[in-house]
């Protein structure tokens, strides 16, 4: 592990945005800074460790791995991110499993220190609780998609959420790099082969395409109809 503290580093995390340099500074030497290689375990379920963690380079998955081997994945964490805010704020153990991606820095700020930070910067504080706002809605349709929905209807739902996270030109979305057909399964709760099959489905229908390492989304509309239909009528 390779040690960092700068305050340039603390610049490039959006919940600090705003902050005065001596502040950046001062929370930069509070943190412990980490480089981890690429598929680290970085927090674990129900542990009681209770840090927020920033993501100052790399990509991190916050995801639950079941008993039974089964992966549910909740989200990415990309640089300039955070998570951890949760055990930091009720000081109860981890909801999640949170491993590296890719070769990361991650500076971990610990939970008093996290709350003095929120106690003082009105902003910080705010964009914490739009924050955690947000996640409950996330989680709310999350639910309902996995308990309403067919695997089908749920491939096409995930389909939507990257087409528009990666930005839509026209009536058409590139996913690059495409993601993986287990990547897909972990988000939607099923199995890689199911996902294999739905793809192949929608392939054949024209509303999928391969373009080398990426996954074009052909006509995002017809795909928006699909969902609003199936979810409509649920």
């Amino acid at each position: 592990m390779t040690e960092v503290r700068s305050s340039l580093g603390l610049r490039s995390v959006r919940l600090f945005e705003g902050l005065s340099a001596s502040r950046l500074d001062a929370l930069a030497q509070a943190c412990r800074w980490r480089s981890l290689p690429a598929g680290r375990m970085l927090v674990q379920r129900a542990e009681r460790e209770r840090d927020v963690h920033f993501v100052i380079d790399g990509q991190l998955r916050v995801t639950i791995f079941a008993l039974n081997g089964r992966q549910l994945t909740f989200r990415e964490v990309d640089a300039g991110g955070h998570f951890g805010e949760l055990a930091a704020i009720d000081g109860q153990p981890r909801s999640a499993d949170v491993l590296t991606l890719r070769p990361s820095v991650v500076a971990s700020l610990g939970a008093e220190d996290f709350r003095q930070v929120l106690a003082d910067e009105r902003p910080v504080a705010d964009r914490v609780m739009r924050g955690l706002c947000l996640m409950v809605r996330e989680i709310s349709a999350r639910v309902i998609d996995l308990s309403t929905l067919g695997v089908q209807n749920r491939v096409h739902a995930e389909l939507l959420r990257l087409a528009r996270e990666a930005g839509c030109e026209g009536n058409r979305a590139t996913l690059d790099p495409a993601p993986t057909h287990s990547d897909m399964a972990s988000r939607v709760s099923t199995n890689r082969e199911q996902v294999t099959r739905e793809l192949n489905a929608l392939a054949q229908r024209g509303l999928l395409a391969k373009e080398g390492k990426a996954l074009v989304l052909c006509d995002v509309a017809q795909l928006d109809r699909m969902v609003a239909q199936v979810r409509g009528a649920v």
